[in-house]
């Protein structure tokens, strides 16, 4: 399997946001729209903070505001 878990990134911990996904598509500036692999999406906004494809660790950072 090559899905990832995505987190956020808040307050100096890793939430998660969603598990098993598949597809990560930007949607505005700083907002991307997850897809998981039963067709489930959430939306998130913030930035990238790093990807960790060998551990399926998608890490966004949270935006101020």
């Amino acid at each position: 399997m090559c899905e990832a878990n995505a987190y956020l990134f808040k307050d100096g911990e890793e939430e998660l946001v969603m598990e098993s996904v598949d597809v990560i598509e930007p949607e505005d500036e700083d907002t991307w729209r997850l897809v998981g692999i039963f067709g489930d999406q959430k939306i998130v906004k913030g930035k990238i903070k790093i990807m960790k494809l060998v551990d399926h660790k998608i890490i966004f950072e949270a935006q101020p505001g």
